[in-house]
């Protein structure tokens, strides 16, 4: 993304304090919008950063798909601001196969804050993945990245506020991810700070979630780790 994204090398020592966006998203949708199209937005353009509060971008956008609805369209999103579009979302529903995949990273509200300091919290989360599926929107709680937690109690979290497959994905390390995304050096160091440095091993990880898929067997449900469950979206 460093190219097709337009960004400058200084760009990404700055990376997580900037948004990018095009002001014309929806003109250039419009455009390109096929019926035989499956639209992933997928983490690295997700569309309910604070900046949506401002830009407004999305009320247009859906605006573009429920005029000519394509055949799937998923968003990968943390943000409850999501909710201020639940009417055109719904409306997007009944002409579409929708799928919000919403991101819950761990159950512990003081993890959160050291990973991810600026996003809403875990308890705003899950009400949004609440509101969502109640309007019924076909809604994921997405355990990912995956943060230290309490594996069972952060399953049952996920299990209880949405009626879909489960999906996680640990943080990324190049030994097991050659290629792509991977987790940046920022949150290695607080690993190493408050001594969580093991959720960044991968046998560590794989016993994690393996907890996280019995709880979910035991429910019922089917569960899934990175691209076979976020292919899952897609279907």
């Amino acid at each position: 993304m460093r190219v097709y994204g337009g960004l400058k090398p200084q760009d990404w020592s700055h990376w997580g304090q900037f948004t990018t966006f095009k002001s014309n998203a929806p003109d250039l949708l419009r455009r390109q919008l096929r019926t035989d199209q499956v639209i992933y937005c997928s983490p690295l353009v997700d569309p309910y950063q604070p900046a949506e509060e401002t830009q407004r971008l999305m009320p247009q956008i859906l605006d573009e798909l429920c005029a000519r609805p394509p055949k799937i369209f998923t968003i990968q999103t943390r943000g409850p601001l999501i909710l201020r579009d639940l009417d055109k979302l719904i409306e997007l529903s009944r002409c579409t196969s929708l799928r919000v995949s919403f991101s819950v990273t761990t159950n512990r509200e003081e993890i959160r804050k050291l990973y991810e300091p600026h996003c809403a919290a875990i308890s705003q989360r899950i009400e949004t993945v609440r509101s969502l599926r109640d309007a019924g929107i076909q809604t994921f709680a997405t355990l990912a990245p995956l943060l230290p937690c309490d594996p069972e109690e952060l399953a049952a979290l996920a299990l209880d506020a949405t009626y879909s497959d489960i999906i996680v994905d640990p943080l990324h390390i190049r030994v097991s991810k050659p290629r792509g995304a991977t987790t940046r050096e920022a949150a290695f160091a607080i690993s190493r700070r408050h001594e969580f440095s093991g959720w960044l091993e991968p046998e560590f990880q794989a016993e994690v979630i393996a907890r996280i898929g019995r709880k979910v067997a035991e429910a019922g449900r089917r569960f899934a780790r990175g691209t076979e469950g976020f292919g899952w979206l897609a279907q």
